[in-house]
């Protein structure tokens, strides 16, 4: 079982937190937009579905360890509602469209059965410690140029989801006992995720000018994304929206087919997150924390410690 901590970081967010928080990088920026938006609707999610398991779980071990894990995911869903209030303040309308995606995992919560919620989440769980080692391993180049606000509250969120990888997991094999059956729900699981990220890439369209996002939300999609590519470098060809970088543009190919293998492989019925290759740069973050470090502030405060500005 796993040992997981509760940490409650100080997150601040004023109004003038910027729709692209990483001007070098704007898809990577609006994904990341996404990923904030989905944490609060899937983790609501989340902890509605571990409450109604913990009854069910003979194991102590096991049911405490649901305990730590959706006290971890509450105070996920918190911090990056902190960061989507920042953002209403300038766009007041993205506030429907952040209501629309949560009302569309409370459905899930109030129509399907406490079985498929949990496959639900083990199945999206477990692609989150492949593709956040990707992510995580490229730091540099997808973080730390960014607003420093923002750059530390996904690295926080990232490094507790590698922390929690087996939870959602074990949660499952404690209440459901069926190794299959994640796989069979996975096809309706996935339609539900792409419904709800056409609602959010819809309403950034809508709400947020064009010339303070920078791109058309839809193609941080990577087929649409590579189609609007191609269509950029043929002759007389002009494509609907006008290309920019791919959000992991800078990150090698090696490592995104990887991460894309091990993601696919994360959807089989047997697969052990344990296993799974880890993030060098999880243990760094948790040792900054332990030694009290400013985590809320991760790169200025790395600038503070090493005297630089």
């Amino acid at each position: 079982m796993a040992t997981l901590e509760v940490r409650r970081i100080p997150f601040e967010f004023g109004d003038d937190v910027p729709f692209v928080w990483n001007p070098r990088n704007v898809a990577f920026s609006t994904f990341m937009n996404v990923v904030s938006v989905y944490a609060v609707a899937f983790e609501q999610m989340i902890v509605a579905a571990v409450r109604e398991a913990i009854p069910l779980i003979a194991d102590d071990d096991v049911a405490q360890e649901a305990k730590d894990f959706l006290r971890q995911e509450a105070q996920h869903s918190a911090c990056h509602r902190r960061h989507l209030k920042s953002l209403v303040c300038h766009y007041p309308g993205l506030q429907q469209t952040f209501d629309d995606v949560i009302a569309s995992f409370e459905e899930i919560t109030d129509t399907k059965p406490l079985n498929y919620r949990l496959a639900y989440i083990a199945d999206l769980e477990a692609t989150f410690t492949p593709f956040f080692k990707l992510l995580l391993d490229n730091e540099d180049v997808l973080f730390r140029t960014g607003d420093d606000r923002v750059s530390s509250l996904l690295l926080w969120h990232f490094v507790e989801e590698v922390e929690h990888r087996s939870s959602a997991l074990v949660i499952y094999d404690a209440v459901v006992h069926d190794d299959w059956y994640r796989v069979r729900v996975l096809p309706s699981i996935a339609r539900h995720l792409l419904a709800a990220a056409r609602i959010v890439a819809d309403g950034m369209n809508e709400h947020v000018p064009f010339a303070e996002r920078g791109m058309n939300a839809h193609d941080i999609k990577p087929a649409l994304s590579m189609r609007t590519a191609l269509l950029s470098r043929i002759p007389g060809l002009k494509p609907a929206t006008v290309p920019v970088q791919p959000a992991l543009g800078e990150v090698p190919w090696r490592q995104k087919i990887t991460s894309g293998v091990r993601v696919l492989l994360s959807q089989t019925p047997f697969h052990n997150p344990e296993k799974e290759p880890l993030p060098a740069f999880a243990e760094i973050w948790f040792e900054r924390y332990r030694r009290g470090d400013d985590v809320a502030h991760w790169y200025g405060g790395l600038a503070a410690r090493s005297g630089t500005t």
